[in-house]
C-alpha cells in the first residue's frame, strides 16, 4: 500500500509544485486541472505512436507549457480576470481533448494505442514497485527550493508576488516574470498529467478527476512551501489509497469511498483555514 501511496502522490505533488511557482509570483493558477488533462492526453498519443516514454513526457510538458502561455497571455498581458481565464482553460481543455479523441480515434471513451510503452517499475523498500513519477516529484522539491531562493529567476518571481515596484525599479517588467512563472507552471502540470496516463497506459476521460484542484489545495495547505506541499500531497494520496483499498468491502457504499479523498480534502482545508483564522485572531489580541 505504501508504494501505491507514493505513485498516487506524484501527480498531485508535481502539479502543486507548479502551482506554487505562480502563487509566489502573485498569480492564482486555477488552470492546473486543465493543464494536467492536456498533458495526460498528449503523453499517451505521442508515447503511443513514437514508442518512447521520454518523447511522451517531453511532448506533454511542451503542450501544457504552451497552453499555460496562452493562459498567461490573457491573464497577464491582456489583464483578463484570472478566475475566468483559468476556468476557460479547464473547460477548453476538456472540450479540446474530447474533440481530438473523436476526430483521430473515433471514440470519446478510453484511448489505448497498440504497443504502448510501459513506465519502468522500481522495487520499493517495503514491498511492491513504484514508477519513476514519485522519484521525479521528490527530486523536484529541493530543485524548486533552490530555484525560488537561490537563483535570480526565483528572486524575481518572489519580488513579483511581494512588491512588483522593486522589479520596476530595476527595469524588469513584473508581468513578464509572471508570464514566465505561469509557463513554467504549465510544464510541471504537463509532467503531472503525463504520469497519470502513462501509469495506466491509456487515456481515460476525466482521468485527472479533480487532482488539479487538489493540487491547488495542497499549495495552500502546505503554506506555499515545497516541503509543506510534499506533506499535503502525501496526505491526499494516503486518503486516495485508503479509499481504493476499502472499495472491496461490501459493507461500505462504493460511492462513499469514491468521494472519500475529496471529503478529506474538504475537511483538511476547512480545518487549516479555521486554525489560521484563530492564529490571526490571537496575534491581533497580542
Amino acid at each position: 500500500m505504501i508504494a501505491s501511496i507514493f505513485d498516487l502522490m506524484a501527480p498531485v505533488l508535481i502539479a502543486a509544485l507548479g502551482g506554487v511557482i505562480t502563487e509566489r509570483a502573485g498569480i492564482l493558477n486555477i488552470a492546473l486541472e486543465g493543464l494536467m488533462l492536456i498533458g495526460a492526453f498528449t503523453a499517451i498519443v505521442v508515447a503511443g505512436f513514437s514508442g518512447s516514454i521520454i518523447l511522451g513526457l517531453l511532448a506533454a510538458a511542451t503542450a501544457s507549457a504552451g497552453a499555460a502561455a496562452v493562459f498567461g497571455f490573457f491573464s497577464v498581458r491582456l489583464q483578463a480576470n484570472i478566475f475566468i481565464a483559468g476556468l476557460a482553460v479547464n473547460l477548453l481543455a476538456t472540450g479540446l481533448v474530447t474533440f481530438l479523441s473523436g476526430q483521430f480515434f473515433s471514440t470519446r471513451g478510453v484511448i489505448r494505442i497498440a504497443n504502448m510503452p510501459s513506465l519502468p517499475h522500481i522495487p520499493f523498500p517495503t514491498g511492491g514497485t513504484i514508477t519513476p513519477a514519485p522519484l521525479v516529484g521528490l527530486l523536484l522539491v529541493p530543485l524548486l527550493i533552490y530555484l525560488l531562493n537561490q537563483t535570480p529567476f526565483g528572486l524575481r518571481v518572489r519580488a513579483a508576488g511581494i512588491d512588483p515596484e522593486v522589479l520596476k525599479g530595476r527595469g524588469v517588467a513584473p508581468g513578464s516574470v509572471q508570464f514566465q512563472a505561469i509557463t513554467l507552471s504549465g510544464l510541471f502540470c504537463g509532467l503531472a498529467g503525463a504520469f497519470l496516463s502513462l501509469r495506466l497506459e491509456a487515456f481515460v476521460p476525466g482521468i485527472t478527476a479533480g487532482k488539479g484542484w487538489i493540487a491547488l489545495v495542497a499549495v495552500f495547505l502546505g503554506r506555499k512551501s515545497p516541503v509543506g506541499i510534499l506533506l499535503a500531497s502525501w496526505l491526499f494520496a494516503f486518503a486516495d489509497a485508503v479509499a481504493g483499498n476499502a472499495q472491496g468491502l461490501s459493507w461500505l457504499p462504493p460511492t462513499l469511498m469514491l468521494a472519500f479523498p475529496y471529503l478529506i480534502t474538504f475537511l483538511v482545508l476547512i480545518g487549516a483555514s479555521a486554525l489560521m483564522s484563530r492564529r490571526k485572531h490571537a496575534e491581533r489580541k497580542t
